[in-house]
This record gives C-alpha cells, structure tokens and sequence, in this order.
C-alpha cells in the first residue's frame, strides 16, 4: 500500500482557536438571550414559474403533494432542487414537500415525502413510546417541535394527533398504531375520520423550546488544571470571555 500519495487532512484547529469559536458563541447566546430565537421564517414568496421549473421532473406523488399544498395555502417561502418550504401557513408551523421519497409500510405502503410541523415540548420518557408507534413522528427536543412526514396532509393530521394522545397517556404505541390504521382506511373511504381532518387537541402557545443547561465552564477549568504540567497554559482572553458569558446567562 503506498502510504506516500494518500490525501492529508487539513490541520485541525489550535487550542487557541478552539477557545475563540466557544467564546464567539457562548458571547451570541448572551447577547441574544431574551429575544426570538431558532429558525425564523421566510417572508417572501416563490413565483409560481420558479416552482414549476424546479418540480418538473419530480416523482409523481411528489408533484402531487406540491399540487396539494399550493392549491390550499399558496407558493412556498422558499424552493430549491430538493424541497419547497412553506412558513406559518395554517396551522402548521412549517411544511416541506420533498423531492425525494423515503418508503414507509404503516398504515399501508407509501412513499413519504410530505413533512409537517408544529411547536410541542415532548417528555423525554415518551421519546420511545413515539418511536414504538411510528418512525415517521421526528422529535426535536432542543427547539421543541414535532413533525410528521407522510405522503399527505391528512396523514400528518393523523400522526400528530395520535402522537399527542400518546404524550398524554390516552394511548400507548399499539394502540395508536391500530387507531392509525383504521382512520386512515376510514379517511381513504370518505367515512367520518376526524383524526385526520385537523387537530383535535389545542396547539401549545408557550415557548417550547428546551435549552438544557451549561455544564462545560467547570470541565475545562478542570481540565487546564488537570493538563497544564509540562504543557503550555492555554487559558487566555478567549477562555475567561467564555466563563464570563455562560455565568451570566440566565
């Protein structure tokens, strides 16, 4: 094996460039603690020759999920190859219709390619009762949201509603998943399905992000003190701007 001509990787960064990136964000998240923060929307539209160029050769059921969406709320915030968004566009928070299809069993054979979200802070204890019920529900627990990504609106319905039932108690995972598939026969043949014709629970109003808490202030004062024998000190201006910002958070 000729070890001499294989690629190198770039050098990685130094200390003192470790301590500056820390410090930088550690700096913007005091700096911007108390305001709106996360993922914000796009205010503008995409005309709709943008988006038809772009789908063209999309797969069919993805085209028709665009077809669905536009139909009922309008052009997306924003379009490239792979996906279109859409923000705050009626209950949702955010929609995204992909190019790309993922094949799913439950309820019945289908391509997923149809992702909606909303604001929703999930226990963590419940985080395997949701995988349990379906892989398709996708849990943030940092910026509190949870989205369904099925192969139409009213399966996302569907989803989302059954995910809070099982947040609250009223259904574990295999329960959910036998109400899932009867609603969703019951939708296909135009039979009373409400699961999946909109929300049945009232969407949260409060902040539902989760920050967790900084714990890394202290490791690295332990570890410089831990390091620092025979090795240059490296806690310098960066370091002490770091600790200073984390402390002062409320």
């Amino acid at each position: 094996m000729n070890l001499e001509n294989r690629d190198v990787p770039p050098a990685d960064m130094t200390a003192a460039d470790r301590l500056k990136t820390v410090a930088i964000g550690a700096a913007s998240a005091a700096k911007t603690a108390g305001q709106q923060a996360g993922e914000q929307p796009t205010p503008t539209l995409v005309d709709m020759q943008t988006v038809e160029a772009i789908t063209a050769d999309w797969p069919k059921m993805s085209k028709s999920a665009v077809e669905e969406i536009v139909g009922k709320y309008g052009p997306p915030n924003e379009a490239m190859d792979s996906r279109l968004i859409w923000y705050n566009n009626g209950p949702w928070k955010r929609t995204i219709c992909y190019r790309d299809e993922v094949p799913h069993l439950l309820p019945q054979s289908a391509l997923r390619h149809f992702e909606c979200v909303i604001d929703y802070r999930v226990p963590p204890e419940k985080f395997s009762e949701l995988a349990k019920f379906d892989g398709s529900v996708i849990v943030d627990r940092t910026k509190g949201e949870v989205a369904a990504r099925c192969d139409m609106e009213s399966a996302d319905f569907l989803a989302i509603n059954l995910m809070h039932k099982i947040v609250t108690g009223e259904m574990d995972a295999e329960e959910a998943r036998k109400v899932y598939t009867e609603t969703a026969a019951a939708y296909v043949l135009s039979r009373s399905a409400p699961l999946a014709e909109g929300f049945v629970f009232q969407l949260p109003q409060e902040d539902t992000n989760f920050k967790d808490t900084t714990t890394i202030a202290g490791a690295m004062v332990r570890q410089t003190a831990g390091k620092s024998e025979g090795r240059p000190h490296i806690i310098g201006w960066e370091c002490c701007c770091y600790l200073i910002s984390t402390r002062r958070q409320p």
